[in-house]
């Protein structure tokens, strides 16, 4: 069975139990595409209109409290009304009925859509809390009731900030979870020596505490970053109308919604000094996106060295990283390093949504940027792709990853590389000849030495020992020593 519902286009048939309603049938028609919405945003323009209906209902008390007998131009809604919209605004808030929410991800409308579905839906779960039936909009309507003192434009501006910012806070927890991941096989690490290589040839003595310290820092850096987003998308244009403006709106209305959000989200939104800023303008969202970025591009060169190093072509797998799922559906015995692929492939996705992003941004036209949808779309999409990119090299990666230490070192006392270190002490000339009978005989360095003699071999041995390999620089006393 279905209902019948108009607007000033005509008529469309909707399911009779649907809390959806013309508008987002005529946005689902117009928009063929099936991009899901994240229900992230769902949640928060659930809790965004939960403080304009409690602000509404602040506002009425406080009408009727200074003019007891006015009768205003505008309606004021019956208190059974209020607290039905306020319980339907928390139950969206919660996530439930996100199935009714049909708007793609991807459409046009700068919104309108967006915040049409959720009116509907509002709307409906409002009439049947005051027994009526969905659609019976002479009772309850998605407009009148459930868009009071609303826009799209500040609406779902300031819904995505809250979705993103919640979001972001997630991400900063995992950041840090995998970072003191990274430490601890620092930690493991110390004077355990690996070859460092420039260029992909094998270059210097080095170690694998040195290289997970400089993952660490990256992400401490990126960590730092992220912590810094909140400052950068806490101010809000709610109450600011179509652009900014404020027009059709009170004035208590204005002042008071943004810290209700404030109180019910717990985070540090807060409302713009330049509303028409805060609606025209959404560079603040570029600005974030590029912090994102920047972590996805140390993620990506963090999971390239280590799916690398665990290569069948580096040779002598010193570095060996957890063995997750089947690698061929012909090759027998084949793993791949899924999870290094997984990263990148997110890695490569954010950067894809960078430029999305910024070139979208840079569409805004005068009071309003159409693109609202697509460019938080985006957004929530590269902070939730570097979460599950956090999580997984934690849970699957780091938590397994080992090194074989012995190996690392017989490797690097084999290798040419190592004869640099020799340079302070018999110059470049007699190091790069240990180096050429290193690599004709096939030989380490210390029966190299042993053959040439150019160095003492007592002294050799302490200069090759990890803690002086791994030390900054040498000292007069070292060389005199």
């Amino acid at each position: 069975m279905s209902r019948t519902e108009k607007d000033f286009l005509g008529k469309l048939e909707i399911d009779k139990d649907a809390l959806y309603g013309i508008h987002s049938l005529r946005a689902v028609e117009n928009f063929p595409d099936n991009t899901p919405f994240h229900i992230e945003w769902y949640k928060a323009i659930g809790i965004t209109k939960l403080a304009c209906y409690l602000t509404y209902k602040n506002f009425k008390s406080a009408a009727k409290d200074k003019y007891p007998d006015k009768e205003f131009p505008f309606s004021l809604f019956e208190e059974p009304i209020i607290e039905a919209l306020i319980e339907s605004a928390e139950e969206v808030a919660e996530g439930k009925d996100f199935d009714h929410f049909i708007v793609p991800a991807i459409q046009g409308g700068a919104g309108t859509s967006i915040n049409m579905n959720l009116n509907e839906i509002i709307a409906n779960k409002t009439l049947i809390k005051l027994d009526h039936n969905p659609g019976e909009y002479e009772f309850i309507d998605p407009l009148e009731h459930a868009n009071v003192f609303q826009s799209t434009n500040d609406i779902i501006p300031t819904s995505l900030k809250v979705a993103a910012i919640k979001l972001l806070v997630d991400l900063e927890e995992k950041i840090n979870d995998l970072r003191f991941d990274i430490e601890a096989h620092e930690n493991k690490s110390r004077n355990k020596l690996r070859i460092g290589y420039t260029q992909m040839q094998e270059a210097v003595p080095s170690s694998y505490a040195m290289l997970f310290s400089s993952y660490n820092e990256a992400l401490s850096r990126d960590w730092w970053r992220v912590s810094k987003c909140f400052e950068r998308i806490k101010v809000v244009n709610l109450g600011g109308s179509a652009i900014g403006t404020g027009i059709t709106v009170p004035r208590y209305f204005i002042m008071e919604v943004v810290p209700a959000l404030q109180k019910l989200t717990n985070l540090p939104v807060t409302r713009s000094e330049n509303m028409p800023d805060a609606t025209s303008n959404v560079d603040s969202l570029v600005e974030v996106h590029a912090i994102l970025k920047s972590h996805a591009v140390n993620l990506e060169k963090m999971v390239s060295d280590i799916r690398l190093l665990s290569s069948d072509i580096a040779g002598s797998r010193e570095l060996i990283i957890p063995k997750k799922q089947l690698g061929s559906s012909i090759m027998p015995g084949k793993v791949n390093p899924v999870i290094p692929e997984f990263v990148i492939s997110a890695a490569h996705k954010v950067y894809t949504n960078d430029s999305l992003i910024s070139s979208l941004s840079a569409q805004g036209c005068l009071d309003l940027n159409a693109y609202l949808p697509v460019i938080g779309h985006a957004l929530l999409e590269s902070i939730k792709l570097l979460i599950a990119a956090n999580k997984t090299l934690k849970e699957n990666l780091f938590s397994g990853l080992e090194i074989d230490n012995e190996k690392a070192e017989k490797r690097l006392y084999n290798s040419p590389a190592v004869t640099t270190a020799l340079s302070p002490y018999i110059g470049y000339h007699q190091a790069a000849e240990l180096a050429k009978e290193m690599q004709e005989n096939n030989t380490d360095i210390f029966s190299a030495n042993n053959k040439l003699k150019l160095i003492d071999q007592e002294k050799l041995i302490v200069i090759l020992a990890p803690q002086n390999l791994l030390k900054m620089g040498f000292t007069l006393d070292d060389i005199n020593s």
